[in-house]
């Protein structure tokens, strides 16, 4: 019982984090129909500026934390503005691969600065030994938790109730309806893509205080946003947070249930990937959509 109560713990810990980056790639996808294949270099570079703040500048951490995200924020206006909004109009498929060039050239500037080395991140989360009905969890990790689930709940105050918010509803709903209405389209764009790389970030810069800074660990983490979404479906905000805890909580379970040697964890959210893409496509709460020629 012991054992699961904590695997339980940590799968909610690292489900969360999964949905705070799917909320990103869900946010980009409903306001502009394109998948960013780029979203866990997001959340690499954001752990990576966030050390540069705080170790490499000696900046204060609750500074740091905020100029990490506002670089974020700068970040993705910049891809969207620049990368993504000349691409408009283009073949999906040629979008898609724009993405996918993004995320190697975010690699390759992270390699290029700090090296592949893996580094002490500075903790800011404490991580004294909790016991919880007989099980050892690690302080950050019920924070962490604690902090992802409020800013969930924050997105998703702000998605219904906020001006822009619903700005951003509308215009995944019709763009054109959007566009009748006064709506700046364009800023919307801008506007999903900075709130997603500033969620990323802050996502990457949990995950270092967990583990530690490493580049390809970091990318990989977020490469599991991708059954999230499909579990979840692609433009449903609430199926982001399902998928990201369902995940999360697969993967602990069969880490902690199986032999190692089997490396079942690291392919089980893949499986799972591909049965839904069979069962159900459109994912448990993605919108049917039915085109007619």
């Amino acid at each position: 019982m012991d054992k699961f109560i904590q695997l339980t713990l940590t799968g909610m810990t690292n489900g969360a984090i999964l949905a705070l980056v799917a909320l990103g790639f869900v946010l980009i996808y409903k306001a502009s129909d394109v998948i960013n294949f780029a979203q866990g270099d997001f959340l690499m570079v954001g752990a990576y500026l966030a050390y540069a703040f705080i170790v490499q500048f000696g900046i204060i951490w609750p500074i740091g934390l905020l100029l990490t995200m506002a670089a974020a924020v700068v970040l993705g206006i910049v891809v969207e503005r620049f990368i993504l909004r000349p691409m408009i109009g283009e073949p999906i498929i040629s979008v898609i691969m724009v993405t996918i060039g993004l995320s190697s050239v975010l690699r390759a500037v992270v390699s290029a600065i700090w090296g592949t080395t893996g580094r002490a991140f500075p903790s800011f989360l404490p991580d004294t030994p909790l016991n919880i009905a007989g099980a050892i969890i690690p302080a950050d990790r019920l924070i962490a938790l604690a902090l992802v689930m409020v800013l969930l709940g924050m997105f998703m105050f702000f998605f219904r109730f906020s001006k822009e918010g619903i700005a951003m509803r509308a215009t995944a709903d019709d763009q054109q309806a959007a566009l009748s209405m006064g709506i700046s389209v364009k800023s919307v764009f801008a506007m999903a893509w900075s709130i997603s790389a500033a969620v990323a970030a802050l996502a990457g810069v949990i995950v270092a205080n967990i583990v530690e800074l490493n580049g390809a660990a970091l990318a990989g983490f977020g490469l599991r946003v991708f059954p999230v979404v499909i579990l979840g479906g692609m433009d449903s905000i609430p199926g982001a947070i399902l998928g990201g805890l369902i995940i999360g909580l697969l993967e602990v379970y069969t880490a902690g249930y199986t032999s190692p040697s089997l490396g079942l964890a690291s392919v089980v959210p893949f499986i799972v990937l591909i049965l839904i893409l069979m069962v159900k496509p459109y994912g448990l709460f993605g919108e049917i959509r039915i085109e007619r020629v």
